[in-house]
This record gives structure tokens, C-alpha cells and sequence, in this order.
């Protein structure tokens, strides 16, 4: 809520005081200020941008951060180095070792492409500690290629990445980096829609099952492997539908009991909706599903009655979403 970003902003500004005194935190209530409003082209609430050099063109927008620790980071990101420079296999250990997530980029050397893009994505992604090194040593110790990412969770490796030397596309690396902030699979309630919407990932999958049925572990089973496959390119949901404050998502979709369990893909960009065209979810027809998807041949769902059978025999033709096109195009 805006009050708790309130309060954990408040609480930044305390702390930077402190350790950043150059850097200086504002609020602006906008009801009241229309001008800046318009200026700004201030849209949702709260809203968070950064100042650069005594300058109002073009502030940084300050997305998906909510904590003070966090809101902390992001400004010391932005305002100085984005990672710390390792130089041994002691210094590597500590960062991984600190906190539940940490990237590590591996690199021949500290000034190319692929570096900068590294540096660029550990702005975006506050939520943990970024380290790189070009040291062979360390390289040869962790037994990765120079040139790699591997995002650590709880201390061991789970993801590597070869970074390209014509530099990544800066948005993929950090919607891949962001996923890890979520579990490998996230059930929509209240509390994680926020930090769904949070991750940059326009891509939505969402299995629609009671959790509370027989054949719901292997299912979720089926479901995180295909998860584990696509991760930073597709973001898996599951949605309880014996939970009634989920129904609003149901109708969205147009889910009715008996469809269940139902697959859906959804993008946000352009709010197409896909329906996984095989009943069963088992591993193979999700990640056919998947694949089809973004190679671009998975057809869109379009929610329609049947089409009924004397819809031609009038001089006025009766159309439904599923005859729609063919008759009118």
C-alpha cells in the first residue's frame, strides 16, 4: 500500500542521511499539485523518480521497490559502482554466502559489452548483491567458463547464463535475474500479485486446480519441471481455485469448474490469451505449449459461445467470437 512505501521510504531517508548526505529524499502529494503532475506524467500511485545532477529532464524511474533496504541500494546503485569488484575466492564466498540470492559475473576481462550490461542489469535489480571478477583463479575455482553469469540461491549455483560479447539485450538479463526473486513457481493470492506484476516478464503462464484434490502434487510436479525450463522467459502461476477471493481471476479468464485443470498463457503487453490445447498437464504438453507459444505459433483463445446452428439463415447473420473472423474478414 502507499502507506507502507510511505513509511519505508521515510525510513531510507533516515538512513541515507547518514551514510549519503548528497542524496536527498522528497515526497510530493500530486492532488494538490497539478502541474508537477502533468510535468511528470504521473499516472499510478506512488510513483518514484530519481533526480539526476540538479536536473528535471528525464528522471530515472524507480520501479518494484518497496523496502527501505532495497530503495537504499537502488540510489547507491545509481549514484556509484553496481557491483563489487572480486578478486578472490574468499571475497566471491562472502557475497554469495550473505544473503539467500547473489549474481557472480565471470568475465576474460573488465571492459567490454557484456560487462556493461551486467552493470546496467544490477541497477535494475536491487533485490541482491551483484559481484564480478575476471580473475582466472576464481574463474577456475567455481570451474565456469569466463563470460557467464550464475545466479547463486542459499549458497549454491542454480542458473548459469553464457553472456555474449556483443553484450546482451540489457531487458532480458534483467527479467531473467528478477525471476529468481520469485519461487520457481508463485501461487497468486493478495500478497504476490504486487510482486508479480513487479518482475518485467511479459509473459504469464497459469495453471487453474484445486490444490486441495488427489491428483494435485503430480501435477505440480509436471508443472514446476516445465517451470524450471522456460524461467526468465515465461512466469509460472499457480492459481488455488477452491479459493474464492481468486474468482475475479476465473472470470478474467473465463474458468468454469468443470474446465479444470486448465493451462493458460498470458501477455500482458497485449493482453492475448492462449489456451493449452491438450487436456492433460503433463510435462511434454506444457513445454510443447511453451515453445509454441514463443516461437509465435500457438493460436490465441478467444472466449465464445458456439457458434449457433441457424446463425446463416437469416438476411441478418448471427456472429460469436469463434465465426467472427471468417465472416467478417
Amino acid at each position: 500500500s502507499s502507506q507502507n512505501l510511505s513509511e519505508e521510504f521515510a525510513e531510507a531517508a533516515r538512513q541515507l542521511k547518514k551514510e549519503a548526505p548528497r542524496i536527498q529524499l522528497g515526497k510530493i502529494d500530486v492532488t494538490h499539485q497539478h502541474d508537477l503532475r502533468r510535468e511528470f506524467n504521473i499516472q499510478a500511485f506512488p510513483t518514484v523518480k530519481f533526480f539526476v545532477n540538479g536536473s528535471r529532464e528525464d528522471p530515472i524511474d524507480c520501479k518494484g521497490v518497496r523496502k527501505a533496504s532495497t530503495f537504499i541500494t537502488w540510489v547507491k546503485r545509481r549514484t556509484g559502482p553496481s557491483t563489487v569488484l572480486i578478486n578472490s575466492t574468499d571475497q566471491a564466498e562472502a557475497i554469495i554466502r550473505a544473503d539467500d540470492l547473489a549474481v557472480i559475473g565471470f568475465f576474460r576481462e573488465l571492459h567490454n559489452d557484456s560487462v556493461e550490461v551486467f552493470c546496467e542489469a544490477a541497477r535494475d535489480v536491487p533485490e541482491m548483491p551483484f559481484g564480478m571478477t575476471a580473475s582466472e583463479d576464481v574463474c577456475a575455482d567455481y570451474g565456469v567458463q569466463r563470460n557467464s553469469l550464475v545466479v547463486f540461491e542459499k549458497g549454491k549455483p542454480v542458473h548459469r547464463e553464457v553472456l555474449e560479447d556483443g553484450g546482451q539485450n540489457k531487458l532480458g538479463l534483467t527479467r531473467l535475474i528478477k525471476t529468481f526473486t520469485l519461487d520457481l513457481v508463485t501461487e497468486y493470492n493478495i500478497e504476490t500479485s504486487v510482486k508479480i506484476f513487479d518482475v518485467p516478464v511479459e509473459n504469464h503462464i497459469l495453471l487453474f486446480t484445486p490444490t486441495d484434490s488427489d491428483t494435485f502434487n503430480g501435477i505440480y510436479e509436471n508443472y514446476k519441471s516445465a517451470a524450471a525450463e522456460f524461467r526468465g522467459k515465461i512466469l509460472f502461476i499457480l492459481v488455488d481455485t477452491h479459493e474464492a477471493r481468486n474468482g475475479r481471476i476465473f472470470e478474467y479468464f473465463r474458468i468454469r469448474d468443470t474446465d479444470v485443470p486448465a493451462v493458460r498463457i498470458l501477455n500482458l503487453t497485449s493482453d492475448a490469451k492462449y489456451k493449452m490445447p491438450a487436456d492433460e498437464v503433463t510435462v511434454e504438453n506444457l513445454k510443447e505449449f511453451c515453445q509454441s507459444y514463443l516461437n509465435g505459433k500457438a493460436k490465441q483463445h478467444l472466449s465464445s459461445e458456439e457458434v449457433p446452428e441457424d446463425w446463416d439463415t437469416m438476411p441478418v447473420k448471427v456472429l460469436v467470437g469463434k465465426n467472427f473472423n471468417s465472416v467478417i474478414f
